[in-house]
C-alpha cells in the first residue's frame, strides 16, 4: 500500500507563519525522500499542500474562534484529500500545521466507513469550549468540538459535522495540563472520555498502553484515526512547539506507542502536528521528526487499511 502526504499548513492562532510553515520545513528536511527510501517499492504521493483559506488572527464573536473562516476552509479541504486517499488506495498522512487538522481528516473517515474513533497521543486535552479559550484557538477546542459538545454559535461547515465520534471511541494518551485547565477554570475531559496522563503512560508502558488503547477504539468504530500532537514530548527532547509544558514523554516512548498503535488493525490514517519551524531555527527539530516518521515506514508498509464493508 502507498502512502499520500497531505501538508496542511493551518495555524489556528490565523497567521501564516509558525506551525503553517511546518509542511514546507518538513519536506526540506527530506520527509518525502526518507519515507520513500525506507517503504522500499510501495509509492510515496506527495500531493503538497492543501487549501487553508485565508489566515487572518480575527475571533468570531459568535463562536468564539480565531481565524474561523480558514477553519472551515481546512476541514473541508482535508475531507476532501483524505477522500481522495481513499478512493486511490492509499494511506493518508496528513502533516500540520496545528491539531485542528484532525477535524477534516475524521469526517472523511467517517464518510468513507460510515463510523470513527480518535486515539490522540496530545500533551494536551484540547478540550476548551471555544468561548472558554484564553486564545481562541482552535487548536484549545478541536476534541471537544468533534465530540458534538456544546458550543454556540459555530459556523454551518463546522456544525454540520459534529460530532464527527462518540466519547467511547475515543482514547487520549499523554496530556499533562491539569493545572492549566485548572487555573482557566475549564473542565477536564476525564469524566467523558478515557484518559491517561503522561505519568500513566510511562508507569504502565506505553506500548502497552498504546496497543490497548488503539484495541478498544478498534472495537468501538469500524475504523480509526491516530493523531499525534508533537508536544506530548518534553521541552527536553524537543522544544518547537508553541505552548511548552512540564513533564512529557520521549522520542523513545512516542516512537513504541506509534508503532504499537500502527500495528494495531483498523487504523485508516495519521496526522501528525504542533511542530513551528520559526522555534527550531536549524531545523534540528525537523529532522527528528522526519526521523521519526520515516521509523515507522516498516508499519505503513505491512499494515493493510480496512476494506469497506458493504
Amino acid at each position: 500500500m502507498g502512502i499520500r502526504v497531505i501538508g496542511a499548513p493551518f495555524n489556528s492562532a490565523g497567521g501564516s507563519g509558525g506551525v503553517a510553515l511546518a509542511p514546507a520545513a518538513l519536506r526540506r528536511a527530506g520527509l518525502v525522500e526518507c519515507l520513500t527510501e525506507r517503504l522500499r517499492g510501495r509509492s510515496v504521493v506527495d500531493v503538497g499542500d492543501i487549501d487553508v483559506g485565508a489566515l487572518r488572527a480575527e475571533r468570531s464573536a459568535r463562536s468564539g474562534l480565531l481565524a474561523e473562516e480558514a477553519l472551515v476552509r481546512t476541514t473541508g479541504s482535508i475531507r476532501e484529500a483524505v477522500g481522495a486517499a481513499y478512493a486511490s488506495g492509499e494511506r493518508p498522512l496528513v502533516v500540520g500545521g496545528d491539531c485542528p487538522v484532525m477535524l477534516g481528516a475524521l469526517a472523511a473517515a467517517r464518510d468513507r466507513y460510515g463510523g470513527v474513533g480518535l486515539l490522540m497521543i496530545d500533551g494536551h486535552e484540547d478540550g476548551y469550549p471555544p468561548h472558554e479559550s484564553l486564545s481562541g484557538e482552535a487548536a484549545d477546542s478541536e476534541l471537544y468540538l468533534a465530540l458534538g459538545l456544546p458550543a454556540a454559535g459555530l459556523p454551518a461547515g463546522l456544525r454540520e459535522l459534529m460530532p464527527l465520534l462518540s466519547p467511547s471511541q475515543v482514547r487520549l494518551l499523554g496530556p499533562r495540563d491539569d493545572a492549566t485547565l485548572a487555573r482557566d477554570g475549564v473542565l477536564s475531559l476525564r469524566g467523558t472520555v478515557p484518559i491517561h496522563s503522561d505519568v500513566e503512560v510511562i508507569v504502565r508502558g506505553p506500548r502497552d498502553v498504546a496497543r490497548h488503547a488503539a484495541e478498544l477504539v478498534g472495537e468501538a468504530a469500524p475504523a480509526w484515526w491516530l493523531h499525534v500532537d508533537l508536544d506530548v514530548l518534553s521541552t527536553d527532547a524537543f522544544a518547537a512547539v508553541d505552548y511548552p509544558q512540564p513533564g512529557g514523554l520521549s522520542w523513545e516512548h512516542l516512537a513504541s506507542m506509534t508503532d504499537a498503535a500502527l500495528a494495531t488493525p483498523g487504523c485508516v490514517g495519521w496526522s501528525v502536528a504542533i511542530y513551528n519551524p520559526d522555534l527550531d531555527p536549524d531545523g534540528a527539530g525537523a529532522r527528528l521528526i522526519v526521523e521519526y516518521l520515516a521509523g515507522m515506514a516498516d508499519r505503513l508498509r505491512d499494515v493493510a487499511i480496512p476494506e469497506v464493508t458493504p
